[in-house]
């Protein structure tokens, strides 16, 4: 009698605290919301810049001089060509790396006096534009590009154009789903 007296109280006890054993273990456990590493490194807008990025760097095999310099002009909203977003901003920075990685020479155009940079729009550049900044920075080439959006997708269009003939050297069209970062990107500022 005395040994279930005693045990009685011991398994209430460990009935008691097994529920806070429990919470304290899903506390631990990462919920599937926080960001980390793997999750932002594989996120599809990265990766589809830079397969786009890759995809205009194999394009462009034996149509580029080693010694001059490629332009990147900030991709602006098709309806609106004198705006942009952050999203905008970003997949040209993106494209812009990506180039730079693969041994492309790309001229950081933030850092120039000489362009007009629009608060808070990048460098925009509109076809007529796009000569005299070349010839001023001895560009051999300027990546362009534009995006529109649906309810669910952003459709992006990026060329790399010779400046002097307006010929198109490489293009390329991808489309990214309107998940919350893109969504958020895309809010005017």
């Amino acid at each position: 009698m005395p040994i279930q007296v005693l045990t009685k109280p011991l398994a209430r006890a460990a009935l008691l605290a097994l529920p806070l054993l429990l919470l304290g273990a899903c506390s631990s456990t990462p919920t599937k919301d926080e960001g980390n590493y793997s999750t932002i490194s594989s996120n599809q807008f990265i990766d589809a810049n830079y397969k786009a990025a890759d995809s205009l760097m194999h394009q462009l095999s034996g149509k580029l001089m080693a010694d001059k310099p490629l332009i990147m002009a900030t991709i602006v909203n098709i309806d609106a060509l004198e705006q942009t977003t952050t999203l905008g901003r970003l997949v040209s920075e993106q494209l812009s790396t990506r180039l730079a990685q693969g041994g492309l020479s790309m001229l950081e155009m933030k850092l120039r006096n000489s362009v007009y940079l629009k608060r808070n729009q990048g460098e925009l550049m509109l076809t007529r534009e796009i000569g005299e900044v070349a010839t001023a920075h001895n560009a051999q080439a300027i990546v362009v590009g534009s995006y529109a959006e649906t309810s669910d997708m952003v459709f992006i269009n990026i060329k790399v154009i010779q400046p002097n003939t307006n010929f198109v050297l490489a293009g390329q069209d991808y489309v990214l789903a309107k998940e919350a970062i893109v969504r958020s990107m895309l809010q005017r500022n």
